[in-house]
């Protein structure tokens, strides 16, 4: 994982593991980086991809996925 890069962050667990379905189905290999506080729930949850996917999986994630 040297150099993968961040192309979303939120605070819901549930949407960073969507946009990482979304991904895989895509065919990159996305992963899900937990830096929520276990005892108080806050921080984020990060997806990572690899440097030469970070333009297709940002495309991705604008075009495809959107939460209301």
């Amino acid at each position: 994982m040297k150099n993968w890069q961040r192309v979303y962050s939120t605070q819901q667990a549930y949407r960073a593991e969507i946009v990482r379905a979304v991904l895989t189905d895509a065919g990159l290999n996305p992963v899900v980086v937990n830096k929520q506080d276990s005892a108080y729930l806050f921080g984020f949850q990060e997806v990572y991809v690899a440097p030469e996917h970070v333009l297709l999986a940002i495309k991705i994630i604008e075009d495809e996925i959107t939460f209301k």
